[in-house]
């Protein structure tokens, strides 16, 4: 069992670098760190590959905060940490039975709007009605 269990964990770690990587800044192309300065002006930042895009990772008002970009400099979706009170009550009335740890409001560049809440260590995504998005 103990072999099974290391396994997967194995496994899931191995997925997970596969899909998000740090990276130094120099890596990071200029069109990207301009979009971002733009944005955001001299905010520290880090930043990981995610997929073929780039995602900087920050604090914005205080809290945690990420944008992905794409390689030409446009902005694809940003992520703000919120509060678990803060999610619609569509989502907190499908999840009365569960814990959630974490939420965080998503915007697309489109402007479409969807929320992350942490659940039994998976992250379940919703729109405002509390709609299951995949």
């Amino acid at each position: 069992m103990k072999k099974i269990l290391a396994l997967m964990l194995t496994f899931g770690t191995v997925l997970t670098a596969t899909y998000t990587q740090k990276i130094a800044a120099v890596k990071v192309p200029a069109k990207v760190k301009v979009a971002f300065v733009k944005l955001h002006g001299s905010t520290k930042v880090s930043w990981e590959m995610e997929k073929l895009d780039y995602e900087a990772g920050f604090t914005l008002n205080g809290k945690e905060a990420s944008e992905v970009y794409s390689t030409a400099g446009l902005l694809l979706e940003s992520e703000v940490e919120i509060k678990v009170s803060e999610l619609p009550d569509a989502i907190k009335l499908k999840l009365k039975a569960k814990k959630i740890t974490e939420a965080a409001k998503l915007t697309k560049a489109s402007g479409e709007v969807l929320y992350e809440a942490k659940v039994g260590g998976k992250d379940l995504l919703f729109d405002a009605n509390g709609n299951v998005v995949k």
